[in-house]
């Protein structure tokens, strides 16, 4: 019998042990984040969120301002449902326009890096021509052009100097 007590003791102080660690892991820290989502912890939240966005600490059952005990006048009640209203957490609806905005702007961003990629590309490829035509024309071989015709003309030495320093004016611009 007095193993079935022993064992009965043991179990209680077993129990009571488990009890504590559960009391203790409700121990939790609910505070609002700067994009207004929930965060729960068994650590305090950083230094960096204000108070007002700290809604539950441990040992508080209810979270703060609401269930209060302080008593107050109507002026009071107002200022705190005006913190309350602030620091609520948006609506599901204030959510989605929020991803829309950040959605287009993300869209618009990369249709703008798309598009410069575009001309830096295009500006690589004129550049690369310009430098194929000034070995041309510094060559010092005849340059055979058609006009508008279908005729073949040689460029004589003022019209190949013409465009050695058109083409020289598009090379600065590679640099």
């Amino acid at each position: 019998m007095n193993a079935i007590r022993l064992k009965h003791v043991f179990s209680t102080a077993a129990a009571l042990v488990l009890l504590g660690v559960a009391t203790s892991a409700l121990a939790q820290f609910i505070w609002l984040d700067e994009k207004g989502v929930k965060q729960y912890s068994d650590m305090p939240p950083p230094t960096s969120v204000p108070n007002k966005r700290i809604l539950k600490t441990p040992g508080q059952s209810l979270p703060r301002g609401i269930g209060s005990t302080e008593a107050s006048d109507g002026a009071a009640d107002s200022a705190a449902d005006a913190k309350t209203a602030q620091a609520a957490p948006p609506t599901v609806a204030e959510q989605d326009a929020a991803y829309q905005k950040r959605k287009a702007e993300q869209a618009e961003k990369n249709k703008k890096t798309a598009q410069e990629a575009k001309q830096a590309s295009d500006k690589a490829e004129n550049c690369a021509r310009a430098r194929a035509n000034q070995r041309t024309l510094d060559s010092g071989t005849r340059v055979a052009q058609t006009d508008a015709n279908g005729q073949r003309s040689y460029m004589n030495d003022d019209q190949r100097a013409k465009q050695t320093a058109d083409n020289r004016a598009v090379l600065n611009e590679c640099q």
